[in-house]
């Protein structure tokens, strides 16, 4: 069983772990929305996320959780609200921006390159702290492959996060199911977020592999002290590994607390389940 961790209030929004409290969280929305042709996909969602919190975004199928998502990373530029990343407002960045500024994501349907290599999939991640010029790149010089070496011992040092370091010259598209979601998640990481978005990690794994999926994402943050958000629809592992809990209906937020919060609400429980029928 998962340790169970105390939710302390913030003086904004909400409720974020004890070990948090004290520091700037990593994420805060404020009034966010987005609207299409007139139709409010997501209103009013209002959610506080800690600095190294486990935290889960979770609602029956077209609640707005992966809309949530896109507005996080700026694949949708909300129509409403506000979005601070580590205290900075995201106003005016696009998805690239953000990727810089902290927020890295893993997506429903894998995208990877396929015909590269495990090992350059994760170096694409790491494009942007390469630090040579043209120049080198073009003649080969000193600081190119000084560079390569760093990053070619950087990525199995990832890799071997999830055990993947011995297929760092398979091609990606040959790679089982359950292997490809993990590959994306140690992609994501390269990109060295503050915040990892995961949607549906647990897709398409079996129950062994949903267990050690369940350990990795603690590693990921005891290892790298960042926070995680992910889209689950396995409540076991939600209940699991969350430590904070959102739940979307209709595109608003119906409940947030822990674990034992959330498994006890009578709104989350008629969103899933539906209302039951009154005695005649």
């Amino acid at each position: 069983m998962a340790s169970k961790t105390k939710l302390v209030p913030t003086p904004s929004i909400g409720l974020i772990p004890e070990r948090d409290a004290g520091k700037r969280p990593i994420l805060e929305c404020i009034g966010l929305g987005i609207t299409f042709g007139g139709l409010k996909a997501v209103e009013d969602f209002n959610l506080i996320i800690g600095r190294t919190e486990i935290a889960g975004l979770i609602g029956p199928n077209g609640a707005g959780k992966t809309t949530v998502f896109n507005l996080l990373t700026k694949v949708y530029q909300p129509t409403h609200g506000t979005i601070l990343l580590d205290g900075k407002d995201t106003h005016g960045m696009d998805t690239a921006h953000v990727n810089r500024a902290g927020i890295a994501r893993t997506f429903q349907n894998i995208r990877l390159f396929p015909s590269l290599t495990v090992e350059e999939n994760v170096a694409v991640g790491m494009d942007t702290q390469m630090k040579y010029n043209m120049v080198n790149g073009i003649l080969r010089l000193k600081n190119f492959w000084k560079e390569e070496k760093m990053v070619h011992e950087r990525c199995l040092e990832l890799l071997s996060i999830f055990h993947m370091e011995h297929l760092a010259n398979v091609k990606a598209g040959s790679l089982p199911y359950g292997a490809q979601r993990r590959l994306e998640i140690v992609r994501a990481l390269a990109t060295c977020p503050s915040l990892l978005l995961l949607d549906e990690p647990a897709a398409g794994m079996n129950p062994s592999e949903t267990a050690e999926l369940m350990e990795n994402i603690r590693k990921i943050r005891d290892t790298f002290h960042i926070a995680v958000l992910l889209i689950e629809h396995d409540m076991n592992l939600v209940m699991e590994v969350c430590e904070g809990i959102c739940v979307l209906n209709f595109g608003r937020i119906i409940a947030k607390g822990t674990p034992e919060d959330i498994q006890a609400n009578p709104a989350v429980i008629e969103a899933y389940l539906g209302k039951k029928k009154e005695e005649a």
